[in-house]
């Protein structure tokens, strides 16, 4: 790994992000326009987003770190659940708190993206697709 293929993975990550947000909060939009709880339409949209995410990232931002099918592979996706899990605690607790204390639901979802986008990236660099070799992740820590 070199900084260029960083670089190329940092804008890809981004790119699935975006695509991921576009199904989260386009779902979130509509459902709290038919008369969903925003907390609910937050959690719904986030699992939509969480699926294509996985898709995205698997195929064309990790690809020479996804595991080989079967028990890696399972595990893998084990852990990005788990960390797209704790973002969508994140984002039910700050849809909630931002909701009761007036906030507008738009608002308090922006709010949500950010801190999960931070924190679900963090978990996955470290622990979901972190370099598999001694020297992926000699790189990786330069």
């Amino acid at each position: 790994m070199n900084f260029r293929d960083e670089a190329r993975r940092f804008v890809a990550y981004g790119a699935a992000s975006a695509l991921a947000l576009g199904f989260d909060m386009g779902s979130y939009l509509l459902l709290i326009g038919a008369g969903m709880s925003a907390p609910l339409a937050a959690v719904v949209g986030y699992a939509l987003g969480i699926a294509v995410h996985w898709l995205a990232s698997s195929h064309f931002v990790f690809a020479g770190r996804v595991a080989q099918p079967g028990r890696e592979r399972s595990a893998q996706m084990g852990l990005f659940a788990l960390s797209a899990l704790v973002g969508l605690a994140l984002t039910w607790l700050i849809v909630s708190a931002g909701v009761a204390s007036g906030l507008d639901p738009r608002l308090a979802k922006i709010a949500a993206i950010a801190a999960s986008f931070i924190v679900t990236f963090l978990l996955r660099a470290r622990f979901v697709f972190a370099p598999r070799n001694a020297g992926e992740r000699k790189v990786a820590a330069q």
